[in-house]
């Protein structure tokens, strides 16, 4: 994000279903996201949280409903160029270098609000620029995921489970970090079995374990 006007985003899912195995996840489901908002899904496993997620990324389809992106069908706009994805597993290349991890996603993205070197430092990896990847502890390849986040322009964070493999320090460092983007004017989707802190921000909560 930068300090130019922010624009007003929307994301919009109608009568949403998933159904896995012949089991179904959730059925009918209904929510909007807007600037400065963050969306956080609950539930107990296997109900479906992780499965929404790749719904919305586009990794898989639902089996019913629609998203529109900024009132028109995803399909028909830019949403996927102003999603940002974090999973379980960080997508980082072990086999790559730190700083070449992160000029790799900037080649294919937008350039964002920091620098990699401002990025690095922001995350606590000042330092490690040629750091092999494999050679990280798991809490400091997520914070290179979050690094990700921070060099490209993305309105929309996609986290499932961000705080995974995190000690008490980096979950404040995230909970800032989302803190700062959603005051920047983006929104976030992210499931969690932590209590977030985000002060004053409009946080809605979804718990998929009714949602059938």
């Amino acid at each position: 994000m930068d300090s130019s006007p922010q624009k007003k985003i929307s994301l919009e899912a109608k009568g949403l279903s998933c159904i896995r195995d012949d089991r179904v996840l959730f059925e009918g489901l209904d929510f909007k996201l807007q600037n400065h908002q963050v969306l956080l899904l609950e539930g107990k496993n296997g109900c479906g949280k992780t499965s929404l997620l790749r719904i919305v990324c586009g990794f898989r389809e639902q089996d019913a409903g629609e998203f529109l992106w900024c009132e028109q069908s995803v399909a028909d706009s830019n949403f996927y160029a102003e999603m940002a994805y974090v999973g379980h597993l960080d997508g980082v290349k072990k086999e790559l270098t730190v700083i070449e991890n992160l000029k790799m996603s900037l080649a294919l993205s937008q350039a964002g609000k920091y620098s990699i070197d401002q990025a690095l430092d922001k995350v606590h990896l000042a330092g490690y620029d040629d750091s092999l990847v494999q050679s990280l502890s798991a809490g400091q390849k997520r914070r290179l995921s979050l690094a990700r986040l921070l060099i490209t322009k993305k309105s929309l964070w996609v986290l499932d489970e961000p705080f995974t493999s995190i000690d008490k320090q980096g979950i404040k460092l995230i909970e800032s970090l989302m803190h700062e983007h959603i005051s920047d004017g983006g929104m976030i989707i992210l499931t969690s079995h932590h209590d977030l802190v985000l002060h004053e921000a409009d946080v809605q909560t979804i718990n998929l374990s009714t949602c059938h």
